[in-house]
């Protein structure tokens, strides 16, 4: 299986495409850094695009062969305190970038037979303690917007006869990457002091989660199965609110060093944040219990279904 996939060097395409290679696919990863890309020597065992998917270019000819391609690219969230230029990088990063991968899937001969588009959780908006699944209504905030806009954009291939596929992403569990790259410090206090904190605001919010494994799983599920259309929540099954996922972050972490570990569930307020953040403190003082209901009807078996051992696992790398 040949895959053309945009955000190629991100947490879970990076994933991906180390597990096409396990199998014997042949990933073909789009880059704007594909210079720095090469010289890494993991790349030599694929093929890595020079450009830019946010705009109409050569690269967009590699779809042609390819049975499949997998659109991740967009700017990252967290990259800054949002600002109107960053709010619309965020945007069109995503929007434009799918517009071209749309365009790009129109002129290959042949097609592809599945676009598998990055979406997230953030679709849905905060809504409390709802439990939600994918027949559940977009929210009105401003990443919901822009998880709807960014939808909306890959919906012109399933007019072309092309296979779609949404991935609603949640918090992706992996060491010293995504989420527990950012979580992590905060539980290390000092050298030999095992004091796990890490709650942001009042803990209250809901975290829905999945381990780096499971997130590469049902991409490839996506990929595959004939019988996944539309929106799927990559999520593990329960989620948990950031207090109890902060203690047991806090359990994986030291456990192995220091059973008599103390936690303090305590964390900055949400007033705090908001001047610290702005208008991203909305983003981790809110979330979703999201609910992977597509997936378990499709019959994917998670690997890591329980969240404390999906922290030690990740942990372990």
């Amino acid at each position: 299986m040949r895959v053309l996939i945009t955000g190629g060097s991100g947490l879970i395409g990076g994933g991906l495409v180390r597990s096409l290679l396990e199998s014997g696919g042949r990933p073909v990863v789009v880059s704007r850094r594909a210079d720095v890309l090469r010289r890494d020597p993991a790349t030599r065992e694929y093929e890595v695009i020079q450009g830019d998917p946010t705009r109409p270019g050569r690269w967009q000819h590699v779809v042609d062969g390819c049975d499949a391609v997998v659109n991740l690219v967009g700017q990252n969230v967290f990259s800054g305190r949002w600002n109107a230029a960053l709010k619309r990088s965020i945007r069109d990063s995503r929007v434009y970038g799918t517009e071209h991968v749309v365009e790009a899937i129109r002129q290959a001969t042949p097609r592809p037979a599945v676009l598998v588009q990055g979406s997230a959780v953030g679709y849905y908006g905060p809504r409390d303690d709802e439990e939600l699944d994918e027949s559940a209504p977009p929210g009105s905030d401003f990443l919901a917007v822009v998880c709807r806009e960014w939808e909306d954009a890959s919906a012109p291939v399933e007019g072309l006869g092309v296979r779609r596929a949404i991935l609603r992403t949640g918090i992706v569990l992996a060491k010293g990457e995504g989420a527990l790259k950012v979580m992590t410090p905060l539980f290390k206090i000092g050298p030999g002091v095992p004091v796990g904190g890490g709650l942001v605001g009042r803990g209250r919010q809901w975290m829905s989660w999945i381990h780096l494994d499971d997130a590469v799983g049902l991409c490839r599920l996506a990929m595959e199965h004939p019988e996944a259309t539309g929106p799927i929540n990559v999520v593990a099954p329960g989620a948990v609110r950031n207090a109890d996922f902060a203690r047991a972050l806090s359990h994986a972490l030291w456990k192995p060093y220091a059973p008599w570990r103390v936690f303090l569930p305590v964390g900055p307020p949400d007033a705090l944040l908001r001047l610290v953040l702005g208008e991203l403190a909305e983003v981790v003082t809110t979330g979703q219990r999201i609910a992977p209901r597509r997936a378990l009807e499709l019959g994917y078996q998670f690997r890591h279904p329980d969240l404390d051992e999906a922290l030690r696992d990740a942990l372990a790398g």
